[in-house]
């Protein structure tokens, strides 16, 4: 596969200079290094600028509503646990309105792939504070400057059982490519957080700051919880990379009813529906 063989005839409509440019090629190039199949992929989206993936991406596709891509996402693993599927939102899905989803589906383990296109503001409600937006950042919804402590979804991760975290930076495509394709490989809930410059409603968080900030963790042992949780507490400077990884059973190795066969496999011609549907009624 090559990344040009996952593109559609629908052309990305961000705005010029948008992270999203980057995060969409380095999604493609990752689909096509791990030779993923259109057919035994699913992307799946919420709402938002960072939600429309599925309709610029040649797979399997699904657009649910705000905050619910991992409930959506854990129904597809349950129903046909053969195919890979890739979740893609934002930090106001994930974080805000999906935030308890996201946390039960890492104590799960999942084997799902959640990236999270964090741009630390609202930009399709056109630039209002979201969950990751800096203390004291003035927004249209906080004017002011905002008043509450910014959401840490790394330490968040860790706290609640995700078994491969990561982040990454637009900005920085070959490596976030990379990224993804270790998050694909990995054997349960792989969390990669992806820093996302929106050039239009944040001039805070720009390709410049986070250039300035950023640097990547190559010294870092991913098996060591404790060093994951101190790397991610850091705020002078802004590791990328991956923090933690371990191996467990998933959600779906614990479900017997699937260990032999998907579920859409599954012979249900016997299975006999009319006394149930008769008291529903």
């Amino acid at each position: 596969m090559k990344p040009e063989d996952y593109n559609t005839q629908n052309k990305p409509v961000w705005c010029p200079g948008c992270g999203n440019f980057g995060i969409l090629m380095a999604v493609k190039q990752a689909f096509a290094k791990a030779d993923l199949k259109k057919k035994e992929t699913v992307v799946v989206n919420g709402i938002g600028c960072s939600d429309k993936y599925h309709q610029y991406i040649d797979t399997y596709g699904f657009e649910s509503i705000h905050g619910r891509i991992l409930p959506v996402a854990m129904g597809l693993r349950l129903a046909n646990h053969k195919l890979k599927v890739v979740c893609i939102g934002g930090d106001g899905d994930g974080y805000g309105i999906g935030m308890c989803h996201f946390i039960h589906a890492m104590r799960r383990n999942l084997d799902v792939t959640y990236i999270v296109c964090n741009n630390q503001i609202y930009g399709l409600t056109t630039g209002q504070t979201s969950p990751t937006s800096e203390k004291g950042f003035e927004t249209k919804s906080t004017p002011n400057g905002n008043i509450e402590p910014p959401v840490n979804p790394i330490a968040l991760a860790l706290a609640s059982g995700a078994t491969f975290i990561a982040r990454g930076f637009a900005g920085e495509v070959p490596y976030l490519r990379d990224l993804i394709i270790e998050g694909l490989n990995h054997k349960g809930f792989s969390l990669i957080d992806v820093f996302q410059p929106c050039v239009t409603f944040n001039h805070k968080n720009t390709y410049e700051w986070f250039n300035d900030k950023l640097y990547k963790l190559e010294d870092h042992d991913p098996k060591d919880r404790d060093a994951a949780v101190a790397k991610a507490s850091e705020t002078d400077k802004l590791p990328i990379g991956i923090f933690y990884r371990e191996e467990k059973p998933t959600y779906e190795d614990e479900i017997e009813q699937i260990s032999r066969k998907p579920l859409v496999e599954q012979d249900i011609s016997g299975v006999k529906m009319d006394d149930l549907l008769d008291e529903l009624s």
